[in-house]
């Protein structure tokens, strides 16, 4: 976490540590665009799914908040008639097969995000590091799926996409600099189709940072459910009321979104932040004093396969939800109703 908290400091200004990586990130960038030139020009080989294939990704190096985004594009999607499946690398899953995830899946073996989505939306959803091999398993499985939306991937060029959506948070491009020298996998000039900034406040300086014209993002949530039990809801505000000792623990690429929403809720609270995908194998609850413990809904995944954490009655889930103005929704739609459908 030490060395994680000073990379990221260094990655949001042009500072002493920044410039001396300067000439290895020119290198980095370099590969990058041959990389992607060389599947351009078929040197490297892409599959094609046989139905329109949509990419949520990030230039921004962890996590921007891509899998709320997903789950609400395919909310969207499944509105609009619809019929989306999901494909994952799934982070931290077992095996090099394409492995079918349901809400029963153990993260463990098919990563925490994949479970979230599969729970949320209720469509398949498929993991394996090879995303043609993922979709074909998925369609093979599900042939009524006309639509494949893919968490993640965006510089997994083996695989063709009819649309990319690229997600920023409120730090936008950082310092402008692909790493080591700064957060980017790619420069900040990469093609789209549709930019999202996942930030309360999108002002005039951050759009033109991340550029193409984006849509604002935020998550949104007003109800903690306890861990042991999900239908037991209480109000994010009646919870503040109760006073207590609160801590808030997030395991996700910027514990601070989640922080800040808590204490936009009026709760006062210590903060946990934890690397993201923790897989809480280290019990960092055991010893803490408090009366109540929140966390995030990946996180939670996690923590109802743990033995000794899911029925511990301090555990309460605050799920969040995107909101993104309609406008994108159509925007998507329409463009998908234009591709051609197997």
């Amino acid at each position: 976490m030490s060395l994680e908290s000073t990379l990221t400091r260094t990655w949001l200004h042009r500072g002493p540590l920044a410039c001396a990586l300067y000439p290895v990130s020119l290198v980095f960038r370099a590969l990058t665009s041959l990389r992607g030139l060389l599947y351009r020009a078929g040197v490297l080989r892409s599959g094609r799914l046989p139905v329109p294939v949509i990419v949520v990704g990030n230039i921004f190096i962890g996590g921007t908040g891509k899998t709320p985004l997903t789950i609400w594009l395919v909310q969207q999607l499944q509105a609009a008639g619809f019929t989306p499946g999901v494909i994952s690398r799934g982070f931290g899953s077992k095996g090099s097969a394409p492995r079918p995830v349901t809400p029963l899946s153990t993260p463990a073996d098919v990563g925490d995000e994949p479970v979230l989505i599969a729970t949320r939306t209720g469509c398949p959803v498929v993991v394996c590091r090879d995303r043609v091999a993922a979709g074909q398993a998925l369609l093979a499985a599900h042939p009524g799926v006309n639509l494949i939306v893919t968490d993640d991937g965006l510089q997994h060029y083996a695989l063709r996409r009819d649309l990319e959506i690229v997600l920023f948070d409120g730090r936008g491009t950082g310092n402008g600099w692909t790493l080591p020298a700064g957060p980017l996998r790619e420069p900040p000039s990469r093609r789209r189709d549709v930019t999202v900034v996942n930030t309360p406040a999108l002002t005039p300086a951050l759009a033109a940072n991340v550029g193409g014209d984006p849509y604002r993002m935020t998550l949104a949530g007003d109800v903690a459910e306890r861990l042991a039990d999900r239908r037991e809801r209480v109000p994010l505000a009646e919870l503040a009321q109760r006073g207590g000792k609160v801590v808030a623990a997030a395991g996700i690429g910027n514990p601070r979104r989640f922080f800040t929403m808590l204490a936009d809720a009026g709760l006062v609270f210590q903060e946990l932040p934890l690397p993201d995908h923790h897989d809480f194998l280290d019990r960092p609850f055991a010893a803490l004093d408090a009366d109540l413990i929140l966390m995030t809904e990946k996180d939670a995944v996690k923590c109802a396969h743990i033995e000794e954490l899911k029925d511990d009655p301090r555990l309460w889930v605050v799920p969040v939800s995107a909101r993104i103005d309609a406008a994108l929704a159509e925007h998507i739609v329409e463009k998908c109703r234009g591709r051609t459908f197997a």
